[in-house]
């Protein structure tokens, strides 16, 4: 026979949250997951960047490739060579600009990008219509990331743009807390899974499936204890099985006073 509980207050939900979160031991069990798994789950130890994103300064945009110093006055600069994305071009000549592409790496000696709107184009070579300012449309080494710079701290829950993040600086693994083991028990003599014939008296076991899939959300790893009956020594049975295989116990219903709720006389006991 289960005790009888004791009348209590009861507890806002914001306190009683605040209250069991400072209660809870931080997991401290680390592993090492391909960085495609990592979404949602949480970093195990700071992550600092190992290259600089840019690796390399590169053009801002579609243009020429110039030295700024050669702006004394209006001129025609040959194009001495074009170079795109992915490739890497030659030292630049005197008197001559780059044809380059957005993303490409600026070639020795060039320090700005005139935007290609602003170049006349004519068999004797390229006629700036405008000039650029040293540093103008060139994204310089590491103007997104620095090597060193801190990117997430311990305990911090990773996203989609993380991910995204983390692959720029060449990872492929990284290092996260280990999943919590989440019991997952769900009382009530008229609970049946969906997909059974309901008998007179019964419902569909909807909790288990709601809580399951929150549960995921939060990438626990769940524990499925299954539904328990109405029943005090089973209830008190399971919860032990609950607490030996899981790090937290998440159960619904049986929580009230009366003579079929056994889930808070079982924890009390």
């Amino acid at each position: 026979m289960k005790p009888q509980p004791a009348a209590r207050k009861l507890t806002p939900i914001a306190e009683a949250v605040t209250e069991l979160l400072a209660s809870l031991p931080c997991m401290a069990e680390t592993e090492e997951i391909p960085l495609r798994l990592a979404v949602g789950r949480i970093v195990g130890t700071d992550v600092l960047a190992n290259v600089n994103v840019p690796p390399h300064a590169n053009s801002a945009m579609d243009g020429y490739a110039v030295r700024s110093a050669e702006f004394k006055k209006e001129r025609i600069f040959s194009v001495s060579q074009r170079i795109a994305a992915g490739e890497v071009g030659h030292e630049l000549e005197d008197g001559s600009v780059a044809r380059i592409f957005t993303g490409a790496p600026m070639p020795l000696g060039a320090d700005a990008v005139v935007m290609q709107e602003n170049v006349e184009l004519s068999s004797e070579g390229a006629k700036i219509l405008q000039f650029a300012a040293p540093g103008e449309n060139v994204r310089v080494a590491g103007e997104d990331i620095e090597i060193g710079q801190l990117l997430f701290e311990q305990g911090s829950r990773l996203r989609p743009q993380d991910i995204g993040m983390l692959a720029s600086v060449g990872l492929t693994q990284i290092t996260v807390r280990r999943r919590l083991r989440v019991a997952l028990l769900i009382t009530g003599n008229e609970l049946v899974l969906p997909g059974r014939p309901l008998k007179p008296g019964q419902i569909y076991n909807s909790n288990n499936f709601t809580l399951h899939a929150l549960l995921n959300n939060l990438c626990a790893e769940v524990v499925e204890m299954g539904v328990v009956g109405d029943d005090y020594a089973t209830t008190k049975s399971m919860l032990t099985n609950a607490a030996e295989a899981a790090d937290v116990i998440v159960s619904t219903g049986g929580v009230s006073v009366g003579e079929e709720d056994h889930v808070k006389a079982a924890v009390d006991s």
